[in-house]
């Protein structure tokens, strides 16, 4: 168990850890709804493949690409989730000269270690093939929608594995980093952080055919959801000041 800490009541200008989660709900609704009505995604990854010279934008095997966009940036993940991990056990004098909030830096944790996984999980049980292994883009398999059905008469013999987006997820869960400090600078630079890598490594997936769009705007919704989940169970007592606030208001 962590030792207890304080936690300034929130202002009631902002929005409490509840509507946040609530609208990322809500979000994730309505963007699965656009993308199972719609062919939104076959025009975006359209213009993602030439289909005169039947290749991707991006050539997975560039090494220099692979590099600065997958390699890279997962490498970064992980000594990040290192850093804060050794920051977190570490003695208190160490959080304390940097302002960071012991909770706050488990959530990031458990952020980072959870959603990745979690997609993982979606992966596994989906049955949706990846771009660049539909007959659209010169692959095996029908396109099917994440959740509509596959055809009677042409259900593949094996299980797709293209949804949500995982590579991404890395760079999304760094969302949970939102409450290892209360400051409000620290909490716009970790959304605009979070935001920019995961959409750095999520659109070289799409150029290069591993996934949708829609695919990595789950996994970008997905990250405040397992976030917040995080933070209300291991800083209930900020949960409670939030609470009460908006009953104040």
């Amino acid at each position: 168990m962590l030792p207890p800490e304080k936690f300034p009541a929130a202002p009631a200008r902002r929005l409490s850890r509840g509507r946040v989660a609530a609208l990322c709900a809500v979000a994730l609704v309505l963007v699965t709804l656009l993308f199972e009505w719609t062919d939104l995604d076959l025009r975006v990854q359209d213009a993602c493949y030439d289909f005169g010279a039947r290749a991707w934008r991006v050539d997975a095997r560039d090494a220099a690409g692979r590099f600065w966009f997958y390699n890279g940036p997962k490498a970064l993940v992980w000594v990040i989730g290192l850093g804060v991990l050794t920051l977190l056990v570490g003695p208190e004098r160490w959080r304390r000269g940097g302002g960071w909030s012991r909770r706050g830096l488990g959530v990031a944790v458990l952020t980072l270690a959870t959603l990745p996984a979690l997609v993982g999980l979606g992966k596994k049980y989906s049955n949706v093939f990846c771009p660049s292994e539909v007959r659209r883009y010169g692959g095996d398999f029908p396109y099917v929608k994440a959740f509509a059905a596959y055809p009677a008469d042409d259900r593949p013999e094996q299980r797709g594995h293209g949804f949500p987006a995982g590579h991404a997820s890395g760079g999304f869960a760094l969302a949970g980093f939102f409450w290892a400090r209360d400051s409000r600078r620290w909490r716009s630079a970790v959304i605009l952080g979070a935001l920019a890598l995961g959409w750095w490594m999520g659109g070289y997936q799409m150029l290069k055919g591993a996934h949708y769009l829609s695919h990595t705007l789950t996994t970008q919704l997905l990250a405040p959801l397992v976030a917040v989940a995080w933070a209300v169970l291991v800083c209930p007592e900020r949960a409670q000041a939030e609470a009460g606030a908006r009953r104040k208001s």
